[in-house]
């Protein structure tokens, strides 16, 4: 399992971009679990799934049935 917070926060959008691609090749690659926790709601695009949280409670989860590339974020 591979925990990230807020893994382009800091980061320019290329930079940042290029985190996700690298988080999205581990991800396909070894099979891992990867949770990224971000106030960045453009990159749940990329997820399969999505739990969004308001004051530490779930209030919505959902599935993407076409997660998109990290090529095709802009923020």
């Amino acid at each position: 399992m591979l925990l990230c917070d807020e893994p382009t926060g800091a980061l320019d959008f290329e930079t940042g971009r290029l985190v996700l691609q690298a988080l999205a090749q581990v991800n396909r690659e070894l099979g891992t679990t990867t949770v990224v926790i971000t106030h960045n709601a453009v990159i749940a695009g990329m997820a399969d799934r999505v739990i969004r949280l308001s004051s530490g409670r779930i209030v919505e989860e959902s599935r993407n049935e076409r997660p998109v590339s990290p090529d095709d974020l802009s923020w």
